[in-house]
This record gives C-alpha cells, sequence and structure tokens, in this order.
C-alpha cells in the first residue's frame, strides 16, 4: 500500500446536503424546513424551554424556595476537650470561652458538645450542654450549669 492509495473507510465520509438548489435537487423549495412556522424562518433559533405560546413548565412551576424554620435556635458550639487549656478549679463561662477565642461572636448562645476528653474540674456556664458533654465535665470533677 502505497500513500496515493489510501481511500477513507466505506461510509465514513458523506457529501453535504446542498439544500435551496432547485426542485430537482429534492432539497428544494422550503429547503426541508416545512412550511411556515417559527423554524422555518431564517435565522430562528429554538428558544430554552420554549412551548410554543403555551406557558412554559419554568413559569407554570411554583417558585420552590425551600423551608425556613423559624423557631430554630442558633448555637455557637464548643467541645469539651477545647476546655483543656483552663486551670483546675476555675470558671468559664461565655464570656472566657470568647475572650481565649474558643466561639465566635456572631452567635449569642453556646452549647457545649461532648467531643474528645476533659482532664480537668471545672465549672461550666453555658446556654445549653449535650448529655455526653454533661456527663464528661461532671467526670472530671467539674460542674454543668446551664444559664
Amino acid at each position: 500500500m502505497k500513500l496515493h492509495e489510501l481511500r477513507p473507510a466505506k461510509g465514513s465520509r458523506k457529501k453535504e446536503k446542498r439544500v435551496g438548489r432547485g426542485q430537482s435537487s429534492g432539497h428544494g423549495g422550503t429547503s426541508g424546513r416545512g412550511h411556515k412556522g417559527s423554524k422555518a424562518r431564517s435565522g430562528a433559533k429554538r428558544k430554552y424551554g420554549y412551548e410554543g405560546g403555551q406557558n412554559p413548565i419554568q413559569r407554570r412551576m411554583p417558585k420552590l424556595g425551600g423551608f425556613k424554620n423559624i423557631f430554630r435556635v442558633a448555637y455557637s458550639v464548643v467541645n469539651v476537650n477545647k476546655f483543656n487549656i483552663f486551670e483546675e478549679g476555675s470558671s468559664v463561662d461565655p464570656q472566657v470561652m470568647r475572650e481565649k477565642g474558643l466561639v465566635g461572636k456572631s452567635l449569642p448562645l453556646i452549647k457545649v458538645l461532648g467531643q474528645g476528653e476533659l482532664k480537668k474540674a471545672l465549672v461550666v456556664r453555658a446556654h445549653n450542654f449535650s448529655q455526653t458533654a454533661k456527663e464528661k465535665i461532671e467526670k472530671a470533677g467539674g460542674k454543668a450549669e446551664v444559664i
């Protein structure tokens, strides 16, 4: 086989459809576009979601904006293992937690969660405690007080 003998595979190359070249071409007259209508016009592009004048589905459907729980109580959370930085027997309240950078300033309420281990006996004051956090504080010899 020589370079000048190479040919494309049978059926891989197709002749371009030349429309509007007279009736005998098979694509004359309306050039394969049918009679009238938006797609028969020049420059016609089908708008996404267009349903031929019928109200489109995205306009028929209600605006589904999700659900907003107006009764939700938002807490800043802190885990008990973060309290190991305090001295034995000290009192930890929300103001002290904010000063040490354990919780942010955006949410006023604080909830203590029970991740990690507490090695010191502390008096912890917060707005809410998880069950495990309360158990770990009391097990270390401290006290969990709800404000």
